[in-house]
């Protein structure tokens, strides 16, 4: 075994995608252009002193020491379960533990079931893993293909089965939108369809008071199960999935990874449900936002091409060690901007991910241009 450990991480040093841990070490003196902190909540002391300020001290524990279905304290859940549930039109919410315990956990929940998976190309990993763990029929659409999406639902439909469309609302690479009302009229052509849309990036970001792109739709419930997590826009930890009812039911009872895992600490249920109810009111911030996801977006453009304007932008650079050498040429400039590389994205696509906050500023973007140009002679 020691033998396969090593010609692994050999073979991975030299295609250049060995991973390490990053070192924090003067990190405070470059600017973060990876993390998923997009509202810059996660380092705001004022919010953390008024929420200590302002909570109940018995509700503060910190361990769950159980699983949610036999934890003996549900108020804290409850509570923000129901903050959840009134933001989204009175539909039923349920927490997880994270964004990856909700794609694995939901999706391998219909195991057995008569479910087609369709899923978008460019979906996070975590939904790939929960498709192979339910071991159900499934294909890929060529990404935000809404044409090549409908052949497949018809081809499932034709089978015999009913399809389960998965797709994300801004995906995690790439920082593009799909088109979510597309994606419901799909769903409407083939009855019985279900629609699984993950707005991990979009929650706080987009949509009214920050719910995300299905919050748009003339009717959200089209899309039958939403997911959102709480570890990036909302500087907390966890996930949530809002659904019907009947489908919250089936997933206390099919989810493994709900059914099997130490809830989350009552304090984070506790902060999520206060940073959610602020976050709802930070439209300058998703402005702000919006304006620095422009300015890089130009910024970019000098030196190659972007496929967006979000938050998340990425540079392609083509090859793994071109990615960590840009990476370490733009630290030198005082920029953290980690490389992404195979296999979190196809071959030939190692790129740079630009993360943008709301605490940052115009003057930072137009800094990161300046060293941009200089690496590449411009």
């Amino acid at each position: 075994m020691k033998q396969i450990i090593d010609s692994t991480l050999e073979a991975l040093a030299s295609g250049g995608n060995l991973r390490v841990i990053p070192d924090d070490a003067c990190a405070s003196e470059r600017v973060d252009l990876s993390s998923n902190d997009y509202l810059g909540i996660a380092a705001a002391d004022s919010l953390r002193d008024e929420f200590f300020a302002s909570a109940d001290g018995a509700a503060l524990l910190m361990s769950a020491s159980a699983s949610r279905l036999l934890g003996r304290s549900q108020r804290s859940y409850e509570a923000f379960e129901h903050t959840l549930s009134e933001a989204y039109g009175g539909r039923s919410a349920l927490l997880f533990n994270s964004g990856y315990h909700a794609n694995t956990g939901i999706v391998s929940a219909f195991a057995g079931t008569n479910a087609h998976i369709i899923a978008d190309k460019l979906v996070h990993a975590s939904i790939i893993d929960g498709i192979k763990l339910s071991g159900l029929p499934f294909d890929r659409f060529r990404h935000n293909d809404i044409g090549h999406l409908d052949r497949l639902a018809a081809k499932a439909v034709a089978q015999g089965r009913i399809p389960l469309i998965i797709a994300e609302s801004v995906f995690s690479m790439d920082g593009d939108r799909a088109d979510i009302r597309a994606l419901v009229e799909v769903k409407k052509r083939y009855p019985g369809s279900m629609l699984y849309i993950d707005e991990a990036h979009a929650v706080g970001v987009e949509g009214p008071a920050g719910l995300g792109l299905t919050a748009t739709l003339p009717s959200p419930a089209d899309a039958d199960i939403v997911v959102g997590t709480l570890g990036k826009a909302l500087a907390s930890a966890g996930a949530f999935a809002i659904t019907a009812p009947e489908v919250r039911s089936f997933l206390v009872n099919r989810a493994r990874s709900l059914i099997f895992s130490t809830a989350l600490p009552p304090i984070t249920a506790e902060w999520s449900r206060f940073i959610f109810l602020k976050a709802m009111g930070m439209d300058s911030c998703r402005a702000h936002l919006k304006a620095l996801g422009h300015a890089l977006h130009q910024e970019l453009s000098t030196v190659g091409s972007t496929v967006s304007d979000s938050h998340i932008q990425p540079l392609l650079i083509g090859s793994p060690d071109g990615a960590v050498a840009m990476s370490g040429r733009l630290r030198e400039h005082g920029f953290d901007v980690l490389p992404i590389r195979t296999p979190t994205v196809p071959p030939g696509t190692d790129r740079l991910r630009f993360s943008l906050s709301a605490a940052l500023d115009i003057d930072t973007i137009r800094r990161l241009g300046i060293a941009l140009r200089t690496i590449y002679g411009k």
